[in-house]
């Protein structure tokens, strides 16, 4: 089931918001599905986020993160096999390859990211310039013309 709608009737009445269409279509374009591997996000404070992703069984050497145009992307790869030779019996930690992808709003920034207990922690911030932030525009009045002074006579 496809399901297409135009948010232009929206964007009558807005300047700027145009990147939002974007987003929701490249939502409903996203078919994959994918819930690999399980994630969280979650609001730590009013400027404060965090991504949890379950990494189960990876190193920092096996994952990637990169910030590109807005769009935060975390990838993670298969270990090397190890050298000793073992049989699986029943093997149900996932250890194969994924990408994730995370569009990140305006102003926000990855401050850091740290893999604690099988699970990878990637701390975001909001930081709002002092130019974004909003500011009060004074009313004021047309200042009047000044008028021209009379040429004053050299006086001898």
């Amino acid at each position: 089931m496809n399901a297409t709608f135009s948010l232009a009737p929206l964007f009558r009445q807005s300047v700027g918001f145009d990147r939002f269409n974007d987003l929701f279509e490249s939502v409903l374009r996203n078919d994959t599905g994918s819930t690999y591997p399980p994630y969280n996000v979650e609001k730590r404070g009013d400027d404060d986020y965090r991504i949890v992703i379950a990494a189960a069984g990876l190193r920092n050497e096996d994952l990637d993160l990169q910030v590109e145009s807005g769009v935060l992307t975390v990838t993670g790869g298969r270990r090397e096999k190890s050298e000793e030779a073992v049989t699986y019996l029943h093997q149900g930690i996932a250890q194969r390859a994924f990408k994730l992808s995370f569009r990140l709003a305006d102003h926000i920034e990855v401050r850091g990211a740290h893999l604690e207990n099988g699970l990878l922690n990637i701390d975001l911030v909001r930081e709002v310039p002092e130019a974004a932030k909003p500011r009060r525009i004074e009313i004021g009045s047309a200042a009047p013309t000044p008028r021209e002074q009379p040429a004053l006579a050299n006086a001898a």
